[in-house]
């Protein structure tokens, strides 16, 4: 697929339906809902990003994010609740290579929503989407060494695991070893 469709598609950006979600743009009205979960560094501590340490650092991050939507450079989707609207997390990819077409996919829920099966619900629908209109080859996911939760969403969503990359990120002032989990169109 072309960077310029790849644009055009995610500078307005489709909502995505499943049973229990309804997953959008993420919006700076988000921000109450997103800080409930951001603040916390459990959630944070096998992700890429710090703790957010206030609500208007999460507005502002907000802000930026619809400005990266207007350009169709940002490819994450606010996780909602679809009987009470409530945003409980983002699901998305991280990064798209048109060259190789494939795609990462990541996604992160407030904790009070583990365990109900939301994260492998909103990541299928990602999935789904890369795979049927986006006409992907390839959907990886990297977890933290550590990150067993995670790992398990991965090949609850039929992803293979295919191994660690040790010490390969530097994050929060550490390396880390990374694992990697895919699924190919023809896997499906």
């Amino acid at each position: 697929m072309k960077k310029e469709t790849i644009y055009e598609i995610f500078s307005n950006i489709p909502s995505l339906r499943t049973e229990r979600l309804t997953m959008r743009a993420l919006r700076e009205l988000d921000a109450e809902d997103m800080f409930e979960y951001a603040k916390n560094p459990e959630v944070t501590k096998y992700l890429l990003w710090r703790e957010h340490k206030s609500l208007a650092f999460t507005k502002e991050y907000l802000a930026y994010i619809e400005s990266r939507y207007a350009l169709g450079d940002f490819y994450d989707w606010a996780i909602t609740l679809t009987d009470s609207g409530k945003m409980i997390g983002t699901c998305g990819f991280t990064k798209i290579d048109t060259v190789n077409n494939q795609a990462e996919i990541g996604y992160v829920l407030n904790p009070a929503y583990h365990h109900m099966g939301i994260a492998v619900e909103a990541a299928g629908a990602v999935m789904k989407f890369g795979f049927d209109t986006l006409a992907l080859h390839r959907i990886e996911a990297k977890f933290m060494e550590g990150n067993d939760a995670s790992r398990a969403v991965m090949e609850r969503l039929g992803m293979t695991f295919e191994g660690f990359e040790r010490d390969s990120v530097f994050v929060k002032g550490s390396y880390v070893t990374v694992g990697k989990c895919a699924k190919l169109a023809s896997d499906r």
